[in-house]
């Protein structure tokens, strides 16, 4: 791929995903050479933890707070397979995958599902097709493994990026149980119902915290569930830039499904200007749906992430909004 006109950067991220059109290279220019550097120092930090804590058995707020800088790219599939305890249950159970790809038969309508969906998945990243038989190997796998889930749309985005980044089957079929069965419980099951409550709770902690934020929303009309279901069913998978995606799995990975919440509620502090700028329905819509998934705010992963843990979020307080939800039918 050639580099766009002006630029010194390639039109092709490094992880094979192609950049859009309106992609902005100059304040992209400016964050990259400053966060290479920060890359090249978190490297050398990372080495220094692993050498002194290989198996990562226990979260130190030392270790809790490198995460929350960003793991480096060549630990990352190893550090998530530990810090969740996927490399443990794998080793619990060592022939698992293998033994799920030699069912006889798949069910037909959950194979034929996962086949439709493989061309849409990641139609963007120039590497993509050469992965899609190991994606629908881990689909397949995991539907059949987990019959109260089966295959869910949204699925294919999380175990799709989870292999650009491990390459390796088994690690992600392994760290896509833990995502569907420990971190979002009951958001992919046929009935969605903790996504449902979760975006109930989530459309109560803007109201806390940005109620003219809200006001403006709900008199546009736009429903939360419009807004930010993909948000929460793929975990920001094709939705937000890569990079950023993989810096708020990997403290998703560490700290758990408070982090959907701090990233989602994020999206709108730091767009809240632009939110309230927005005069009917379909600007707002445009909003969500393109312009803040890719301007310069989320591009930054740095700034973005900083701007998730400046927010004062108690594990308490969901908890408490979530039995709210639930007796509110939600």
């Amino acid at each position: 791929m050639e580099a766009a006109a002006g630029s010194k950067f390639s039109d092709v991220d490094e992880y094979g995903f192609k950049r859009g059109e309106k992609f902005d290279y100059k304040n992209y220019g400016t964050f990259m050479d400053n966060y290479l550097k920060t890359l090249t120092r978190r490297r050398i930090k990372w080495e220094a933890i692993l050498q002194q804590n290989p198996d990562l058995s226990v979260i130190s707020p030392k270790i809790k707070r490198y995460i929350r800088k960003g793991i480096p790219g060549p630990y990352r599939a190893d550090v998530w397979m530990k810090i969740t305890g996927a490399d443990e249950a794998k080793q619990r159970n060592p022939n698992l995958y293998r033994s799920l790809l030699n069912i006889e038969h798949f069910n037909k309508e959950i194979s034929d599902s996962i086949s439709i969906d493989l061309p849409r998945t990641f139609p963007d990243n120039i590497h993509f097709d050469s992965k899609k038989a190991r994606l629908f190997n881990i689909l397949c796998a995991y539907a059949h493994h987990n019959r109260d889930v089966g295959y869910c749309q949204g699925l294919n985005y999380i175990a799709g990026l989870l292999l650009i980044v491990t390459d390796d089957e088994e690690k992600s079929f392994w760290l896509l149980k833990h995502i569907v069965e420990k971190i979002v419980p009951q958001y992919h099951s046929h009935n969605m119902a903790n996504l449902l409550r979760d975006l109930a709770v989530f459309r109560e902690l803007v109201i806390r915290r940005l109620p003219a934020v809200n006001r403006h929303v709900e008199d546009l009309g736009l429903p939360y569930a419009v807004i930010a279901s993909k948000w929460f069913i793929c975990i920001f998978a094709e939705v937000l830039p890569v990079e950023t995606v993989l810096r708020i799995w990997d403290c998703v990975f560490a700290e758990g499904s408070k982090i959907v919440f701090r990233a989602a509620l994020a999206m709108f502090i730091t767009h809240k200007r632009a939110i309230l700028g927005c005069e009917d329905i379909a600007a707002l819509a445009n909003l969500f749906r393109d312009t803040m998934i890719q301007d310069s705010i989320v591009t930054d992963c740095h700034s973005f992430i900083e701007a998730m843990f400046s927010l004062r979020l108690k594990r308490s307080e969901l908890e408490s909004l979530r039995k709210v939800a639930v007796l509110n039918g939600n």
